[in-house]
């Protein structure tokens, strides 16, 4: 029996009905709905618009690139490690096409070079920048809209789909540091790296390494090798010390480069030099003590070069030519804090003659606040810790300040009473503290325009390994990424705490010995909401 010319029609229809259906149902389960505006993105964004939808990375996405990128050939196998799926690296398209993730170095409405802009549909992801390290950023944060699992490499059981919408984002202060004291303790390379891992992840882009004290001279100077043969062979404590070869030191700066962090070093001086002292005693002048020893405890302030000696001055010549060299930054700290037992006049003297030698060798001279006393060079920056009269001075100078108040930055002071580590003269300092302050209205007299950043200071008396470090930097250390990179406009501690609560997982992942503050919400969801528009 034949069917009618009608009823095969008919049955077409009815197919070509059915099939519609089915793949309409396929595509609306793809749309995945997400709200970007839940992400607990750390430093928050300049701006961030929600479309609803989202992106869904498959075994047929292709990252597509301008170039030929360490950063994003590392986000691919970091996002190959998470979803399972290939991923191919290919160079960039004239015509885009769906389900592909774009990174391209293009112009973009805001010059920074380190701004960013972040479009995700769910069509494709699109990535531009101004510059690589600006598309370093932006990978920062499709990182943080991927799965925490991101950050232990471990396989997501589950689907991975990014929140769609449209980020623009560009960093408040140029300069955002973190300080390591490697002196009173001494770590190694790898322990190195792996701050630098942890804090480029949260776009901060400044490593002050602080590589000589009382306590152990901690960088190979070739022409005066006794500071770490003998100098650099004690630390708090009494153990053995330490240092790095001039081969490790460039593994260190090679590394952060890699990721857009530049080492700032510090030779403390005219105090806080007594490993130097113990290893050319004729920089000493101190007659009562002309022979200096090794010393492993943590008060201050008793030790001095003799600043009117001129072999002091050939001997710090050495020192920074050699570290200068090595150094493709723009600064050479050189301390000058707590030179209690030096006379104020030598002081000056020698502040001054240091800051020459500095610009002999093409650097720019970045020192604790109380270098203010001096003459300062142009292009200075004073690094702001304990008096605000003296980072006053130091713009009333035309010197740049960079805001390290020990009251809010100094993570070696301790949340609480309670807390096992850490010290706490100048303040405990919990995650709300360390978080409420604005850098712009922190010193009455001083403008935004007149600081370029801010740095968050781990002096390590009471710290000697990488847990010990990663308890007492987070969750803090994020916080104060945010407020050199966040605008100060909607930041709130309120807001804050509950993107941290969420965040939390991910410093979970890292494998990450973090403080766990009661002043954070556990059951956060609620609260969480993206500060800005």
């Amino acid at each position: 029996m034949f069917k009618s010319k009608s009823a095969t029609a008919y049955f077409q229809s009815l197919v070509l009905l059915i099939s519609t259906i089915l793949i309409f149902s396929c595509s609306s389960a793809e749309l995945v709905p997400m709200d970007l505006k839940k992400v607990p993105l750390i430093p928050t964004p300049v701006s961030a618009t929600a479309t609803g939808e989202s992106f869904e990375i498959t075994d047929k996405t292709v990252i597509f690139t301008s170039g030929d990128f360490l950063s994003i050939e590392q986000f691919a196998q970091e996002a190959r490690n998470v979803t399972g799926h290939p991923l191919e690296i290919s160079p960039m398209i004239s015509s885009p096409s769906n389900g592909n993730m774009y990174f391209q170095i293009a112009e973009i409405e805001n010059k920074d070079s380190e701004a960013y802009e972040l479009e995700v549909s769910n069509n494709n992801l699109v990535l531009k920048a101004n510059t690589e390290q600006g598309l370093f950023y932006g990978i920062q944060t499709i990182r943080q809209l991927m799965p925490a699992s991101i950050e232990s490499g471990r396989l997501s059981k589950e689907i991975v789909y990014l929140a769609s919408g449209k980020i623009i984002d560009s960093p408040r202060f140029e300069y955002r540091g973190a300080m390591l004291d490697v002196s009173r303790h001494f770590f190694g390379v790898d322990v190195i790296k792996r701050y630098i891992d942890y804090i480029s992840s949260y776009k901060m882009n400044k490593l002050h390494l602080h590589l000589s004290d009382d306590q152990g001279w901690r960088i190979e100077i070739k022409s005066w090798p006794k500071l770490t043969e003998v100098g650099g062979l004690t630390q708090v404590g009494g153990g053995e010390g330490g240092f790095y070869t001039q081969e490790d030191y460039k593994e260190i700066v090679r590394y952060a480069q890699s990721k857009f962090v530049t080492i700032v070093p510090e030779i403390d001086m005219p105090g806080h030099t007594n490993a130097a002292l113990v290893a050319y005693p004729e920089l000493n002048c101190n007659k009562k003590d002309p022979n200096p020893k090794a010393y492993s405890g943590i008060e201050v302030g008793f030790s001095t070069l003799c600043t009117r000696n001129p072999e002091v001055y050939n001997f710090l010549d050495d020192v920074i030519k050699e570290l200068a060299a090595m150094t493709p930054g723009e600064y050479i700290h050189i301390g000058g804090d707590e030179s209690h037992v030096t006379e104020k006049e030598d002081y000056i003297y020698f502040i001054n003659k240091v800051q020459k030698i500095v610009s002999k060798y093409g650097k720019k001279v970045m020192g604790w606040d109380d270098i203010s006393a001096a003459t300062l060079e142009t292009g200075s920056a004073v690094q702001h810790w304990a008096k605000k009269e003296n980072a006053i001075k130091a713009v009333a100078q035309n010197a740049k300040v960079l805001m390290t108040p020990a009251t809010r930055t100094y993570l070696d002071m301790q949340y609480d009473s309670t807390t096992p580590l850490g010290l706490h003269w100048a303040a405990y300092i919990e995650l709300d503290s360390a978080y409420i302050w604005d850098p712009a209205t922190q010193i009455d007299g001083i403008s935004e325009s007149q600081i370029i950043g801010v740095e968050a200071a781990l002096w390590s008396e009471t710290i000697d390994n990488l847990n010990e470090i990663e308890y007492m930097a987070f969750p803090r250390l994020i916080g104060h990424a945010e407020i050199g990179w966040s605008p100060q406009k909607g930041r709130s501690w309120d807001e804050y705490k509950f993107r941290l609560a969420k965040h939390e997982e991910r410093l979970v992942e890292m494998g990450i010995d973090y403080y766990r503050s009661a002043l954070v919400p556990r059951n956060a969801n609620d609260g969480l909401q993206l500060n800005n528009p």
